[in-house]
């Protein structure tokens, strides 16, 4: 690993508090990244919302996955969300390298299965999104950048409690966001 800052179990788990205080109902769309090829993030203002592509300009249907029989792109995986707290902690406030958590949205809100369980909407610009069943867990990929500290982490009982490594979603209202956009439960 390079000269990066990465927290330990104890730094980790000190921002907990933090993380558990993001709104439940309404909250901010801070970051939008598209991954137009492995290992590329292209960080965006604003992004278009697709029902059958997902984020435009994001490989994500490209890319396929190993969940599906015939390795096509999983419908349930189309869009990972990530809460800011959680990512910010992560990255030890390096807000530059959100972006390599490998997610598209970076949202203020609370993202635990509580307050958004399976089948939850979310409003952000003119778009609408769904909170999908498939688990999004801490990888190879993310201890690498961020450390097996915060793989276990994210891993750990609180952290899937919090999907402090994310969720999955998927489109079923396409539209144009923002960053900046309100994130808001649909009733």
């Amino acid at each position: 690993m390079s000269d990066v800052d990465l927290l330990d179990t104890a730094a980790l788990e000190s921002g907990l508090d933090v993380i558990r205080a993001a709104p439940a109902d309404h909250g901010t769309l801070e970051l939008i990244v598209a991954r137009p090829a492995v290992g590329q993030r292209t960080v965006l203002d604003a992004a278009v919302l697709d029902l059958r592509s997902g984020l435009l300009g994001d490989n994500w249907a490209e890319r396929g996955s190993r969940k599906t029989d015939d390795g096509s792109a999983h419908p349930e995986m189309q869009l990972n969300v990530i809460s800011s707290r959680a990512i910010d902690l992560i990255a030890a406030g390096d807000r530059d390298r959100w972006r390599l958590a490998g997610d598209q949205l970076y949202l203020d809100l609370d993202l635990g299965v509580d307050n958004l369980p399976t089948g939850t909407r979310l409003a952000l610009g003119d778009a609408v999104i769904e909170v999908t069943a498939v688990p999004h867990n801490g990888c190879a990929k993310f201890s690498e950048r961020f450390g097996r500290d915060a793989v276990r982490f994210v891993n750990s009982p609180a952290g899937k409690e919090l999907r402090l490594r994310g969720l999955n979603a998927k489109v079923v209202v396409g539209g144009t966001i923002r960053r900046g956009d309100v994130v808001s439960k649909v009733d």
